[in-house]
């Protein structure tokens, strides 16, 4: 998922996603590329489930999946669990340093 969202073309695609479906062809438009090019990002998107695909006939449509940003989310919060906690024992640690340094003085 980070690899996917680690591109600006891909990032704004998922944008564009975010307003709705759209197709290969609406998906190319804002872009100065070949669609191969677009055909792989769009590929990467689809890999990492952050997009899903619908071909009718001859037109293909991409949206995004349901929860499809839940599990980075959720490293996230994680993360930022771990490093409030850590930082805290840090500055618990600094303020008693602190302490003990003015206890010399």
């Amino acid at each position: 998922m980070f690899h996917a969202l680690g591109d600006p073309t891909r990032r704004s695609i998922l944008e564009r996603l975010s307003m709705g479906p759209a197709t290969v062809g609406e998906l190319a438009e804002p872009f100065k590329m070949a669609l191969p090019s677009l055909m792989q990002h769009l590929g990467v998107l689809e890999d990492s489930s952050l997009v899903r695909s619908e071909k009718v006939g001859r037109v293909r449509t991409y949206k995004l999946t349901q929860d499809s940003m839940k599990a980075g989310e959720d490293w996230f919060v994680r993360q930022r669990t771990l490093w409030d906690r850590r930082l805290d024992q840090l500055d618990s640690y600094l303020l008693e340093m602190k302490e003990k340094e003015n206890g010399k003085n």
